[in-house]
Formats: C-alpha cells, sequence, structure tokens
C-alpha cells in the first residue's frame, strides 16, 4: 500500500511553548494512529536526533527565551528534509525554518503549504514600534506567496494575508483535547484551596502574563466586581500587584492541572484584543464553563450566545457587566452547551481529517483511505 509522508517543520516548539506545539503534538499523534501515513517532526534541539519519527536539528537557546531555540543555518534543515524525502513539507513559523523548506521544494519537487500561526506584522509592532509594519508586510507577503498552498487558523487571519496579496489562503482552525479538558477534571475543592467562599463566584485567566493579553482590564474589572466575585490568574509573568479578589499561580502549568483548574471554575475572562485563534477559550469551553471575552481578533468566530458573552475591547466595566450577565443567565448551563460546541467542531480528529483534504488538494492525486489502527 502506498504511503504518504508529511513533514512538518517549525521552530516553535519549546517545553513551555503554547499553540503551535499544541497543535503538532496533537497532530502527530493522530496521523501516527493512521494506516498509510508518515508524519515526520522537525523541531530545534541541542543536538541531531530522532525519536519516534520527532527529529531535533541542532539551533542556539534563546536567551531568556524559556526553552525556545532559534536556528541560524539554513543547511542542516534542509538537509534533513533532503534525507527525509517527504511527499509534502507544512511549515509552522515564517523564519529559516521556512526558506529551508522551500530551499528544499526545489530539490524534492514537492508541495509546500504555510501555516500562518502568529501574526508578525503585529507582533513586530508591538515590540519594535509600528514604524517597522510595512517591512514586515512586505516580507511576509513575498514569503506566504512562495507557499502552494497557505492555511490561517481564523477568518480574521486570513483577511489579513489576503489584504497582502497573499493568494490561495483557506481557514483551517485548529482543536482542542477533548479527553484531557473536559468537566470531569473539576475538583471541588479548588475555592477551599483558594481560601474563598464557596458561594464566591470563580472566574479564571489561563495564558502567558504578556502585553497582548490585556491583564490590566482584567484586574479593573476584577476591581468592579468586588468580593463576590474572584479571579484565578494562571500562567507564566503574571503581576504581582492585583486586587484583594484575585490569585495568582506564576508559572507555566501543564495541561492536566490548567484542566483542573479551569473545570473548576465558573468561566473564562479573557481580555486579549489580538489572539490569531484563541485556543485557551476552546479548551475552557471543552471543560464545561463559558467564556467571557472581548469582540475582537479571533473570539467572534469561537464564541456565540449559547456559550458566552462578548463585550467592547479594552473597556473594565463593558467586561464587568458582561460577567453578571454571564451568571444572570446560568453558567452550567451554558457550560454544558460549549461543551457540545466544541465536541462538534473542534475536536482533533475533525482538524485531521480537515487537514487532509488540504493535503489531497496540493499532492494532485487520492491520499489512500485511511483509517484509525
Amino acid at each position: 500500500m502506498l504511503t504518504v509522508h508529511i513533514a512538518d517543520i517549525t521552530m516553535f516548539y519549546a517545553p513551555a511553548s503554547g499553540g503551535v506545539r499544541t497543535y503538532l503534538d496533537a497532530k502527530h499523534r493522530r496521523l501516527g494512529e493512521r494506516n498509510a501515513i508518515r508524519h515526520s517532526l522537525l523541531i530545534p534541539g541541542a543536538r541531531l536526533g530522532e525519536h519516534d519519527g520527532i527529529y531535533t536539528v541542532p539551533a542556539p537557546a534563546l536567551p531568556f527565551g524559556k526553552g525556545y531555540r532559534f536556528p541560524l543555518r539554513l543547511a542542516p534543515w534542509r538537509n534533513v528534509l533532503k534525507d527525509l524525502q517527504p511527499d509534502l513539507i507544512e511549515v509552522g513559523d515564517p523564519y529559516l525554518t521556512a526558506w529551508a523548506a522551500l530551499d528544499a521544494r526545489r530539490q524534492l519537487d514537492v508541495p509546500v503549504i504555510g501555516f500562518y500561526h502568529s501574526d508578525l506584522p503585529l507582533l513586530a509592532g508591538n515590540r519594535m514600534g509600528h514604524w517597522v509594519t510595512p517591512n514586515v508586510e512586505a516580507y511576509v507577503t513575498r514569503l506566504y506567496g512562495n507557499f502552494d498552498r497557505v492555511l490561517a487558523p481564523s477568518q480574521v487571519m486570513a483577511d489579513k494575508l489576503i489584504e497582502l496579496g497573499v493568494r490561495n489562503v483557506h481557514v483551517q482552525p485548529l482543536g482542542v483535547d477533548l479527553h484531557t479538558f473536559h468537566p470531569d477534571a473539576r475538583d471541588p475543592g479548588l475555592r477551599a484551596e483558594l481560601g474563598i467562599a464557596e458561594d464566591t463566584r470563580l472566574l479564571i485567566f489561563a495564558g502567558r502574563g504578556s502585553k497582548e493579553k490585556n491583564l490590566p482590564v482584567l484586574l479593573k474589572c476584577m476591581q468592579r466586581l468586588g468580593p463576590r466575585y474572584h479571579l484565578l490568574l494562571v500562567g507564566s509573568s503574571m503581576p504581582a500587584a492585583v486586587p484583594d479578589n484575585v490569585s495568582v499561580i506564576d508559572e507555566f502549568c501543564p495541561a492536566p492541572k490548567v484542566a483542573r483548574l479551569m473545570a473548576s471554575a465558573d468561566a473564562l475572562l479573557h481580555a486579549g484584543d489580538q489572539e490569531t485563534f484563541g485556543l485557551v477559550i476552546l479548551e475552557a469551553m471543552a471543560c464545561g464553563i463559558p467564556v467571557v471575552a472581548v469582540a475582537a481578533g479571533a473570539f467572534e468566530e469561537i464564541v456565540n450566545d449559547s456559550c458566552g458573552l462578548l463585550c467592547a475591547p479594552n473597556n473594565p466595566q463593558a467586561m464587568a457587566n458582561a460577567v453578571r450577565e454571564l451568571f444572570s443567565r446560568g453558567c452550567a448551563r451554558l457550560g454544558q452547551q460549549a461543551r457540545q460546541h466544541v465536541e462538534r467542531h473542534y475536536a482533533w480528529d475533525t482538524v485531521v481529517d480537515s487537514l487532509l483534504s488540504h493535503y489531497h488538494a496540493v499532492l494532485g492525486h487520492t491520499l489512500p483511505r485511511v483509517a484509525n489502527g
């Protein structure tokens, strides 16, 4: 039987990395369970190596980079791809590894798909100033114009690429681990652990405490909500000075711990207005809790009235009003509907089936009919 070999390549892979690693790990696991498909994953590491189809390519560690490595030499990545001889390559970042994949394409004559996980012009503008935006946009247009197909995790991201002149852009949402993030992860003892009353309305935010998450909005929202409500902030780089009705777990937490905390809360609170997809929202919904987020970025594509509320961005009072309205509607019922929503639309098996249809389109021949092994 013909075996199709798919290779993913990215530098966005570190011990504490977020959505891209989650996507690649879930994809690698599920493709590994399918007949007639081989999946290889190329990621940065301290040395050249391979384990279970995951290949590490030497790249120096970023200082204070929390485990991230930044490739500086194209040749090692291109050479591993040449040795693997994949039928298709998917690129998961816009840096040197992307050009290595395009270089390998010239020698292997195979299609290359680019997955636009991050809004590079926006990230660069936030960190270096908006004077860099035109140059970064031109870079994105040039790079992603080279791919045989471009995937974006949300319509808002696809529209940005299309506005930059990139063609052949397709929306491909990511998925959520419905087994780890599940209502059964609930721990009735969490309120006692936090030192709050059993009838306190418990909110949660999980993620990095980076600037674009707009955590000051959450803190001001909590000041307006008062002592009947409590917020748990979970993740690295969280603020140290917080109101009395806010608790902080200032560390990267593995998925099972995050799931326990989410399933034990009443609702997720998210003020970020630049999200390219919003995986943490899906994880909360999978845990059976509804969401209050801002009407910006990709959230408008994920959250509807059956599973949460959206409010005006950068407006603590609007967010506080939305939280009160959410509780008046009944969090338990909305949480059940949120779980049903992600089961229908965001299961990883559904995502992988959709990915295979993209691969079929660019390969120009029918993929083997695969079944779970």
